[in-house]
């Protein structure tokens, strides 16, 4: 399983406008320009995490796009599946009838449980905290301080 451009996109786009935010609505034409995504495809996925309640809008000149609420209350896991991004290794779509109607293919629990996962891991990770260690690589940027709950991972022999 892998997560497509949207989703990919959604969340550059995202941590794009958290950074420099704030002080006015950003374009999308910036952060397209910034990131090298297309202002179209821009345009698609801010609609939906518009709708979403994930970013506001202002229109006219001097408009754009700003967090709808602080960015330490965004989850990428909101952000992702906003942009109606499945989560999902299952062959089935989670519908449980993946060899025929009704009848679950012998590993389905195992990718239910790897969908499960990745939720989790992405729920627990907010847009502040990729705003954190992306400001810490770009001094131009203001730095916010925010105490991080990513743990690494601990491998035992």
């Amino acid at each position: 399983m892998r997560l497509t451009t949207k989703g990919r996109f959604a969340v550059t786009a995202m941590v794009d406008l958290a950074m420099r935010g704030g002080k006015a609505p950003v374009t999308l034409a910036a952060i397209s320009e910034r990131q090298k995504i297309s202002l179209s495809y821009l345009e698609q996925l801010f609609g939906k995490l518009r709708r979403n309640r994930i970013v506001e809008s202002v229109r006219g000149p001097g408009g754009g796009y700003y967090l709808a609420r602080p960015g330490s209350k965004i989850s990428i896991a909101e952000i992702v599946v906003a942009v109606d991004e499945p989560l999902d290794a299952t062959k089935c779509g989670g519908k449980g009838n993946c060899d025929g109607e009704n009848q679950q293919c012998i590993t389905h629990d195992l990718w239910m449980g790897l969908n499960a996962k990745i939720y989790s891991y992405l729920e627990e990770i907010s847009l502040q905290q990729l705003v954190d260690s992306n400001s810490n690589r770009n001094p131009d940027l203001p730095q916010v301080m925010l105490q991080k709950i990513i743990k690494p991972s601990t491998v035992s022999a």
